[in-house]
């Protein structure tokens, strides 16, 4: 009986140190991220979590999204979240804020980078979420924005999802009446894109 006690122990530990190193996966993003309007466990972070997780790649996902946040408010608390979370990989998912404002394309950019080479530093790997302003901003301004991004992943050599509303940008029913966040339904196919564009990190 005794022996039969300690192999259990032994077991369960076992398991429970498996679950402790389960690793990390930190969304760091905006409204759209943190599931504005909608649940908090129905924004697209949690489908994610249960995706990889149906693919054999577990992680817990930690979802650190800010509704409003710019890269500059991003850039000011990235510090902490990779210090709390010790993640092995990192989705930004930042700009939006900054392009709605019409803030400058370049300052945007360099906070981008400072995050990923931040996260870089400390052994994680990084997946840039991109996103398009509408053509009333200028073709300029359209263009260098949308650009931004893909030239940030080809310099850091991160991941990239080019536009994280590519699958529902057709499906007006799939929005909010702001127009701008998508509802509940949307978020399976937005997790679907993330995972697969993750696959080659994994």
């Amino acid at each position: 009986m005794l022996l039969q006690l300690t192999v259990f122990c032994g077991i369960a530990l076992l398991a429970g140190g498996a679950q402790a190193a389960k690793p990390v996966l930190l969304v760091f993003g905006d409204s759209l991220s943190a599931g504005y309007g909608i649940a908090a466990n129905q924004a697209w972070p949690v489908r994610l979590e249960s995706l990889l997780s149906e693919k054999g790649k577990p992680y817990t996902v930690v979802n650190a999204s800010v509704s409003g946040e710019t890269t500059d408010g991003g850039l000011t608390r990235f510090p902490q979240a990779l210090k709390i979370h010790k993640p092995r990989l990192v989705i930004i998912e930042l700009g939006a804020n900054d392009g709605l404002r019409g803030l400058p394309v370049a300052k945007a950019r360099s906070n981008l980078g400072a995050m990923i080479a931040a996260a870089q530093k400390t052994g994680a790997r990084v997946h840039l979420v991109g996103m398009q302003m509408p053509p009333n901003y200028g073709p300029d301004y359209t263009r260098d924005f949308a650009a931004m991004y893909p030239a940030l992943a080809k310099q850091y050599r991160a991941g990239l999802t080019p536009f994280l509303l590519a699958p529902v940008i057709n499906r007006p029913d799939w929005f909010q009446p702001d127009q701008l966040h998508p509802v509940a339904d949307a978020q399976p196919a937005i997790a679907a894109m993330i995972a697969r564009d993750l696959a080659p990190l994994l």
